[in-house]
């Protein structure tokens, strides 16, 4: 088994270079809850055509990224953010990343510019585990775990760079796989 850590809130999940679930490839996920009802968390580097303000009309002028945070519900609009200072809401999920809040409040800071680019992220849908699932495929070396992360690196707009940075972070062990081409049989 590649994954040394277990699963938890404030982990990432990094997939396995060649998975060949297209939902996941090369993906990165941020775990924001795991317990014993299962996991739940966001992919981090697949960006959507989508803007906050296409989806959301009272956003006029809020031009922030929309990211695909995984397969399920993606009928639904999540945030994680560093802003707790200004939007006072949220559930702690690591050192100065918080996910949710008050979206009235929200509203509010995006539309007089308040909160930076930098310090919110936002998904649509969510990665899903039921119970034991991804104990199962993290045994199966489809998923790493870390936590071995910068914050900038989970609010990054670099989502291309992103899966081999975190892969580069694990150390000297793994930083090879960081070179491995994503289809091997174009080799």
């Amino acid at each position: 088994m590649l994954s040394k850590l277990e699963p938890s809130s404030g982990r990432l999940l990094i997939s396995e270079p060649f998975l060949k679930d297209p939902n996941f490839k090369r993906s990165v996920v941020f775990m924001v809850e795991h317990g014993v009802e299962g996991t739940f968390g966001f992919i981090l580097n697949q960006p959507s055509a989508l803007v906050i303000k296409d989806l959301v009309p009272e956003l006029s002028e809020a031009n922030y990224p929309i990211f695909i945070g995984g397969p399920v519900e993606v009928d639904t609009i999540h945030f994680i953010h560093r802003c707790y200072d200004k939007l006072n809401s949220g559930e702690k999920i690591a050192k100065d990343i918080y996910w949710g809040g008050n979206f009235e409040a929200l509203k509010i800071l995006l539309n007089t510019n308040s909160i930076a680019q930098h310090e919110i992220k936002f998904f649509l849908g969510y990665s899903g585990w039921s119970d034991g699932q991804l104990e199962e495929e993290i045994k199966e070396n489809t998923w790493i775990v870390s936590d071995k992360y910068h914050q900038d690196l989970i609010f990054s707009q670099n989502e291309e760079e992103l899966w081999k940075e975190v892969i580069i972070n694990l150390g000297d062990k793994y930083a090879h796989i960081s070179n491995f081409p994503s289809d091997p049989s174009l080799n």
